[in-house]
């Protein structure tokens, strides 16, 4: 019996489209063990319509937690989804340092001052190899960064299905083994199935190397809508048995264990 978890999930109080209540309903509809809001924070720049309010955080963080009393049948986790940008590694730790959370989330959007993955616009006329490897780079940095517990979306620069002339299994390898040796987990990201793309993150031809490095994985769907709880999640599952993974990782207080399925 999988112990099913589902940590990546944003409401209205980042850019979902429903209140956290719904969400919880929709877990519990998909049997679901646990669930986990992480609203996505972006600090140092100007606050976007899909960024939850810096100043927001302790109201979030006491309304998810007051999820708990109306819904005992099932764990109700709290994390953020923050934006990493190089060089803010301690303005990030010291904003995070005493949040009551259950884990972090950390993923790359950004790509200087434009994210990756609002239109493809972003890839029109520029080398895509060099897209992945600066992209790559910055998600190896926010693993070494050891301000987060998960890596989401770890390649979201395949969202559009530009590919590169290069192999990229060089840098899903140093990816890899970053996170093995920084001890962070990664999510297989179902929303990577509503994409262009039409598949999960990261590239299921690779799960084998997080596999070899001893990576520990989670399953989350990126949720913006309740419909979307769990979403593929038997598919995801099938795929990390059929790669060889024996285990999923699950959080509590920023503390992971490590649980057979």
């Amino acid at each position: 019996m999988i112990y099913r978890t589902d940590y990546h999930i944003h409401s209205t109080f980042s850019d979902g489209r429903s209140a956290p209540e719904e969400y919880v309903e929709a877990a519990l509809k998909a049997g679901l063990n646990e669930i986990g809001f992480s609203e996505h924070l972006t600090l140092f720049l100007e606050p976007q319509s899909w960024n939850m309010n810096p100043e927001r955080v302790h109201e979030y963080i006491n309304y998810i937690e007051g999820l708990k009393k109306n819904f005992p049948q099932i764990k109700i986790r709290k994390g953020l989804e923050v934006d990493y940008f190089p060089g803010k590694e301690k303005e990030t730790g010291d904003f995070l340092k005493g949040l009551p959370l259950d884990y972090v989330i950390g993923s790359v959007h950004y790509q200087g001052d434009v994210t990756v993955d609002l239109g493809p616009e972003f890839y029109e006329g520029q080398n895509v190899d060099d897209l992945y490897k600066t992209y790559f780079d910055t998600v190896i940095n926010a693993v070494e960064s050891g301000l987060f517990d998960i890596i989401g979306h770890p390649d979201l620069i395949r969202i559009y299905g530009y590919k590169p002339k290069l192999s990229p299994e060089k840098l899903y390898r140093r990816l890899a083994e970053a996170m093995y040796r920084n001890n962070t987990a990664f999510e297989v990201n179902t929303n990577g199935r509503n994409r262009v793309l039409g598949d999960f993150y990261p590239d299921r031809k690779f799960l084998n190397i997080f596999l070899k490095e001893k990576v520990p994985v989670c399953v989350n769907s990126d949720a913006h809508m309740p419909r979307r709880v769990a979403q593929y999640f038997d598919e995801a599952y099938d795929l990390l048995r059929f790669t060889g993974f024996t285990e999923m990782a699950a959080f509590e207080k920023r503390e992971r264990r490590m649980l057979p399925f």
